[in-house]
């Protein structure tokens, strides 16, 4: 196994895995995939969250990568604890009792450098020891559910860290939805599976696409910036009532389908990233650029098919702190 590029085997989802009935009903569902440890954007969340009390979470894996410090780990973790939470790779291979050979397992395709490959794993080999200094910490993360089935009004959402078919997967990537026939495996697979929403994230790249029978949308990442300029991470919000701070949208099936930004303390982050990742460390050298918002991606880029642009007051709400 190639470290880091192959996913082990029991990252494979279950063909039942969202075929049971959904675990809560609620009318304001939020999905925070990639909150990677910072501590400002679960804060951020927590804001947004007075103004919706009714609301519910679930945050989609890789809630941790950033936080080798292990106050912020543990603060992360207990900011979780009043919500529902996922296993992504990061989780799973801090689980783990021995190595799998995974690596991070991020399963990066080809297209990713190997630089960026080796430094994610030197990352997870770090996690690693964090973990192993909070007694119980590993268990606590393995036993978290690689999946959840919710229903929002009526209508059945899935949520997975990658895509339908494997924690790791990236068939949810910009990428490979831009491709005809992808689009129609994932249209019959939303049909065969009576799903609406499939909710998304593992590749730190923001897409939306709505198709015939349902509608996938990645959030690319909550814990660092996703468009040229920004320093604020994405949620996806899927809900009966749209929402004034809404970068782009669609409806299906009287849901509202919604990127957000999150807007969190970006000099606060900041100073929390430097501290733990140094200059030269494998963290600064893959993500301190991004951390910085200095990306091309705008946010019409994410937009494949049915996903609209909010207007002008929408995105100018979009770059002011909450």
């Amino acid at each position: 196994m190639r470290a880091g590029r192959d996913c082990p085997l029991d990252y494979r989802l279950a063909r039942s895995a969202f075929s049971g009935e959904p675990l809560f009903d609620c009318d304001v569902l939020y999905v925070v995939g990639g909150l990677y440890g910072n501590r400002q954007a679960l804060a951020a969340l927590q804001r947004r969250l007075v103004n919706e009390p009714n609301a519910r979470v679930v945050f989609n894996g890789d809630a941790h990568w950033f936080d080798r410090n292990s106050e912020i780990f543990q603060h992360i973790e207990d900011g979780l604890s009043a919500h529902l939470a996922l296993r992504g790779n990061v989780e799973t291979e801090l689980g783990r009792a021995d190595d799998s050979g995974a690596g991070c397992g991020c399963a990066y395709p080809l297209s990713v450098d190997d630089g960026v490959v080796e430094r994610s794993n030197a990352i997870q080999q770090t996690l690693n020891q964090t973990v192993q200094g909070l007694p119980g910490m590993a268990e606590r993360l393995a036993a978290r559910p690689s999946t959840a089935l919710i229903r929002v009004a009526g209508q059945r959402v899935a949520i997975s860290h990658g895509d339908e078919q494997s924690l790791a997967g990236w068939s949810c990537s910009r990428e490979s939805l831009s491709e005809h026939a992808r689009q129609q495996q994932l249209d019959s697979w939303f049909a065969v599976n009576n799903v609406q929403v499939l909710a998304t994230s593992h590749t730190c790249s923001a897409v939306a696409l709505n198709l015939e029978h349902g509608a996938l949308i990645n959030n690319g990442a909550a814990g660092l910036p996703n468009f040229a300029g920004g320093r604020y991470g994405l949620l996806s919000r899927i809900a009966t009532t749209p929402h004034p701070a809404a970068l782009y949208r669609s409806q299906r099936d009287g849901l509202l389908i919604e990127a957000l930004p999150l807007n969190y303390d970006h000099d606060a982050f900041l100073a929390d990233f430097d501290r733990q990742w140094p200059a030269h460390s494998p963290a600064a050298l893959s993500y301190r650029s991004r951390v910085l918002g200095q990306l091309s991606d705008r946010p019409e880029h994410a937009l494949l098919a049915g996903f609209s642009l909010c207007q002008s007051l929408c995105a100018l709400e979009a770059l002011t702190d909450e």
